[in-house]
């Protein structure tokens, strides 16, 4: 796979692959955060944890260039995304991979065709050949290689989670940002998509940033998990250290 990348895009060349620095992003009165700071190493599973309608789907908004945030810095690979022209963020973002809460399946295409998009929209040179086989091994990755001409209507939840994860995960992106991956699936699906996550994370050595408030999810997929609260990383190690705190504002989390 061919792919013209700008010689302004620099490659992480430390463990750091997401530098999150005194970040502020308010809407009218409501200041969702406030001087956010974080950071994701490589091959690290990071879980932001916080209750709903704390910030963390913000966050990772502002991380892939979907909002702009009010100040503060966000470093990608070593790239300021704020300082990015349009086309340098479109060239970045083929580097990251977003799972959306919601999925975010074209309803129109077949599931082939939602896995071709990304591949077609992009700066590739691929033969047909090439698409094909990228797209069986998307599906197989999460064990729905049937379904390539199934429509999006025709999938059951847990279906669809994971057509849309194997559409994320079709350019090989190096860091892959999970919106609530478990949010609306029941318990076994739930359990299902996090073995995926971590199968994933696995084969192909990506770096992960996980938005959950599913404390199972949490407690299966992260290296290191960062408490969100009143806008701030209020804390952050593994998840037995977290579970183990005597911090009241820490201890409601887990009770």
């Amino acid at each position: 796979m061919q792919q013209q990348q700008p010689t302004e895009i620099k490659k992480s060349n430390g463990k750091a692959m997401i530098v999150v620095k005194n970040l502020c992003m308010s809407f009218g009165n409501n200041h969702v955060l406030k001087n956010f700071n974080l950071r994701l190493n490589s091959k690290e599973n990071l879980v932001v944890l916080g209750r709903s309608g704390s910030g963390k789907s913000v966050l990772i908004k502002c991380i892939i260039g979907l909002l702009t945030p009010d100040s503060g810095e966000i470093i990608v690979f070593g790239n300021d995304v704020g300082g990015l022209s349009h086309h340098e963020l479109d060239m970045l973002r083929t580097e990251i991979g977003f799972l959306f809460q919601s999925n975010a399946l074209y309803d129109s295409m077949t599931v082939r065709e939602n896995l071709e998009f990304p591949l077609r929209r992009h700066w590739f040179e691929l033969t047909q050949k090439e698409v094909d086989d990228m797209v069986m091994e998307a599906l197989e990755n999460v064990n729905l290689g049937h379904t390539a001409e199934m429509m999006p209507a025709e999938l059951s939840g847990g279906m669809a989670k994971r057509i849309a994860l194997a559409r994320t995960m079709i350019l090989r992106p190096k860091i892959i940002l999970y919106d609530e991956p478990t949010t609306g699936l029941d318990p076994i699906t739930a359990r299902e998509i996090e073995g995926l996550i971590l199968k994933l994370h696995d084969k192909y050595q990506t770096s992960s940033i996980i938005i959950s408030h599913d404390m199972t999810c949490v407690k299966n997929t992260a290296d290191r998990v960062a408490l969100l609260l009143d806008g701030k990383c209020y804390t952050e190690g593994s998840f037995e250290d977290l579970k183990k705190s005597e911090d009241e504002h820490v201890k409601q989390f887990f009770e």
